[in-house]
């Protein structure tokens, strides 16, 4: 438990409140705040896995905790936003990306249990969906301009897309297992 990369992971999930406050805070430096929190997040997501292959400090514990801990700031992001936004363009893309987190999840979970889980494994689609959906989330919390905010709207899209292109290119990749009949 106690290398760096699964510290790094654990402090994501430290940073989950910290986020929600400095969102809701009523003051301007508030939304800014939270959108710093978010991206620090980010890099420690990215930081942790490059150091658990860097430093070959991959532990089991690691591999469960960190695609929690990048769901769980995700999706506590993604509900902000919701509400905050209060709109069908933000909600629409908003609950695709939510859907797809808990269908692969699942998928995963199954794929494993039948020892295949490496036909499901991330792949460089997921890594450009995490970075367009990251960089979408920290705009469009950041407020700082119309201009950054037009454009993170824009990415917001751009990763529902790629969202659904993941999971449907996840889903064919499993598709044998899902149509199997059970003798």
């Amino acid at each position: 438990m106690t290398n760096i990369p699964n510290i790094l992971t654990a402090f994501r999930i430290v940073l989950i409140p910290f986020f929600l406050i400095a969102f809701y805070l009523p003051v301007d430096w508030g939304m800014p705040s939270a959108a710093f929190i978010f991206a620090l997040a980010a890099a420690t997501d990215y930081l942790d896995g490059y150091l658990a292959r860097r430093l070959k400090q991959t532990t089991p514990f690691g591999a469960f905790l960190d695609p929690v801990a990048d769901k769980a700031m995700v999706v506590a992001a993604l509900v902000v936003l919701v509400e905050h936004y209060q709109s069908f363009w933000i909600t629409i893309p908003a609950v695709i990306m939510i859907s797809r987190e808990i269908i692969i999840s699942a998928l995963r979970e199954w794929m494993a249990e039948l020892g295949k889980r490496s036909s499901v494994a991330v792949s460089w689609l997921g890594k450009y969906k995490t970075a367009a959906q990251m960089i979408a989330i920290i705009g469009l919390t950041a407020q700082v301009s119309s201009v950054l905010t037009d454009f993170s709207f824009v990415m917001f899209y751009v990763a529902a897309a790629l969202t659904l292109w993941s999971m449907v290119s996840y889903l064919i990749l499993a598709w044998p297992e899902l149509i199997k009949n059970d003798k």
